[in-house]
């Protein structure tokens, strides 16, 4: 698969088999999310994985939807802005630009590997950082679940993309 079947292939997945991840799968997109770049080479990322039922029920509660339950794996992607980079110029804190970098070398690693993911950031961020007994200067920037594709999820179509031209300015911003 090149690089751009790959990021074709990859969607929001809300729907998942009960097959479990294999290990070597799962250690394999956490090595992929390890070798992300980040802003000056910080690194400001922590991963919590969480596969026993006692951490996905506290998952549940910090996001209440009914297709959350499916998936075999979690994976909390937290930002340390303890150790992140900030631009001098403005002060702008790229923790949370590292965190999702790394996510995204997730997300499509797992498509490499057969696998779903999806981005789940409408959250409750306090209450996930309470159960996970995340310290304060670490925040849960988004909650991937990760797992099988059911039969339903495959066949439904992905959403709609804008074009090049929409999205593009060359030289300058008219």
């Amino acid at each position: 698969m090149t690089f751009l079947e790959t990021v074709i292939a990859r969607r929001s997945i809300r729907c998942y088999s009960s097959q479990k991840v294999e290990p070597e799968k799962l250690n394999y997109l956490l090595e992929c999310a390890r070798l992300a770049p980040s802003a000056v080479n910080f690194q400001p990322w922590i991963f919590i994985v969480v596969t026993n039922p006692e951490g996905k029920e506290k998952l549940y509660e910090c996001y209440p939807r009914d297709w959350f339950k499916t998936p075999p794996v979690y994976i909390i992607a937290c930002g340390d802005t303890s150790q992140s980079w900030k631009r001098k110029f403005d002060g702008k804190d790229h923790c949370d630009i590292d965190v999702s970098i790394a996510i995204e070398h997730i997300c499509l690693a797992a498509v490499e590997k057969g696998l779903g993911t999806c981005w789940v950031c409408n959250f409750d961020a306090a209450l996930c950082k309470k159960y996970f007994n995340i310290p304060g200067h670490i925040h849960p920037v988004a909650i991937i679940p990760i797992g099988y594709p059911s039969d339903n999820e495959i066949t439904m179509e992905k959403n709609p993309r804008k074009l090049l031209s929409e999205i593009i300015k060359w030289e300058k911003f008219d």
